[in-house]
């Protein structure tokens, strides 16, 4: 009968286990974000712990040869930014803003740029701050323009550019400048899907609105009152002209957080619209101005969706029967900017430092496994046991 010999188990699992444990605690460390860097007087002058940390500028000093003149303005009070729109601003999530003057040989450049909470508020604000005679420009996430004025918006930034002399090259530097602008992670870089729900067919794109509070509700020309609406329940709304649906006019959709809600709220409108503007429900001025057969309402799911305008009563329906809700999965990050030389570095520098973890268990596992089986060896031949390995077998002298 043949005996095995085998390396001490417990301390063997035990290695395991601790190597596992720090491999583990080492990848789970969180990372640090790009817009909240801490920067710091001098490398080798230590922090107190009572430090107030300095987050990340917002424009850089330098970009595709424009270079800043001058200290830019920086405020965190959405009144500073735009004292007309400041209300707007707050309900889109608006933490701090940065003015600049940058120059160069052929002109100057203005940039004001403004950080909210998260994606939906940047994509909020810049469809307040576009107008429809702005055409489309592919800048960032989207963009506009109207001849000396570039309006974007990327991540949880909002870009309005002003160059003194505009060139068929402007849109091109202010992409450099995207790639320098913080980029977000996570769901704060995920942008509202609400506006994925607009039929494209016969959209005037450049008259989308999102509003997520009644102020910028009412100001981007919103056609129900905001105390129908009920933001107060967490709703966001999305509003765009449609044409060549046998006249004109604004399909409006509403999201509420579950169905119960937006059945409420549909039941709320119906009797709004019963009401035919008397004078204890006055309809807005886009309503008395509609065809009243324009004037429709449909559910779907957490959805309410309201059509007005000139429309003719088939037109209306053909429209609203096209909003339909479904289940959106995303992964709650936006797809990284891979052309960004700062991120595809941490990516390398992420893996070389796995394959070194590795490399370093792979290591030590070997030195154990070996000096193990060496000091075992060592230890059977001072207890008198040859090494040929013939000890491992039973003898019977049954003589």
């Amino acid at each position: 009968m043949r005996r095995t010999l085998s390396a001490p188990r417990p301390y063997f699992s035990i290695l395991i286990v601790s190597l596992a444990t720090l491999s583990l605690h080492a990848q789970s460390r969180p990372a640090t974000h790009p817009a909240k860097q801490i920067a710091s007087a001098s490398n080798t002058a230590p922090q107190s712990a009572n430090a107030t940390p300095v987050p990340q500028t917002l424009l850089p000093e330098t970009f595709a040869g424009w270079q800043i003149s001058g200290t830019p303005e920086q405020s965190t009070q959405a009144s500073a930014a735009d004292p007309g729109d400041a209300v707007p601003l707050q309900e889109y999530g608006f933490t701090r803003y940065e003015s600049a003057k940058y120059t160069r040989d052929d002109g100057e450049l203005t940039i004001k740029a403004m950080e909210f909470g998260d994606a939906t508020g940047a994509f909020g604000a810049f469809t307040f701050y576009r107008r429809p005679t702005m055409s489309l420009a592919d800048i960032g996430r989207g963009g506009a323009f109207d001849g000396t004025r570039l309006l974007f918006w990327s991540g949880t930034t909002l870009v309005d550019a002003k160059f003194e002399h505009i060139t068929p090259m402007s849109a091109g530097e202010l992409r450099d400048l995207v790639t320098q602008l913080p980029k977000p992670l996570g769901n704060v870089a995920t942008p509202p899907r609400l506006p994925d729900y607009l039929p494209r067919q016969h959209l005037e794109q450049e008259t989308v609105k999102y509003a997520i509070g009644p102020q910028s509700y009412v100001m981007s020309g919103g056609v129900l009152p905001p105390g129908l609406v009920d933001f107060g329940r967490s709703a966001e709304v999305v509003t765009a002209e449609y044409n060549a649906l046998g006249g004109t006019g604004t399909l409006t959709i509403i999201n509420y957080p579950d169905t119960d809600i937006a059945i409420d709220r549909q039941h709320a409108v119906q009797a709004y619209f019963a009401s035919h503007g008397s004078t204890q429900y006055p309809w807005t001025p886009a309503l008395t101005d509609s065809n009243p057969s324009a004037i429709q309402l449909r559910r779907s799911g957490p959805l309410l969706a309201v059509s007005s305008g000139s429309y003719s009563s088939g037109a209306a329906n053909e429209l609203l029967q096209r909003v339909h809700y479904e289940e959106i999965v995303t992964l709650g990050h936006e797809k990284p900017h891979t052309d960004d030389p700062k991120l595809v570095a941490q990516i390398i520098l992420g893996v070389a430092a796995l394959v070194g973890i590795f490399a370093l268990i792979a290591i030590i596992l070997g030195v154990f496994l070996g000096a193990g089986r060496a000091a075992l060896q060592r230890s059977r031949n001072k207890s008198g046991l040859p090494e040929d390995g013939s000890s491992e077998f039973i003898r019977l002298n049954l003589k």
